[in-house]
């Protein structure tokens, strides 16, 4: 019963584990190049370039 909880335990904690790394790991990584153009770019940029 105890070996049972434990295991539990551990698994919710490596699941937040996992999580929070993607957070640390998003926030940390420097944007890309289409997300600037996008961000500049704003509405005024058409969406397609052949109309």
């Amino acid at each position: 019963m105890l070996a049972r909880r434990f295991t539990i335990v551990c698994l919710l904690m490596s699941l937040f584990g996992m999580f929070f790394a993607i957070l640390v790991a998003e926030a940390g990584r420097s944007p890309r190049s289409w997300d600037e153009a996008t961000r500049i770019c704003g509405l005024a940029c058409p969406t397609n370039p052949r109309h």
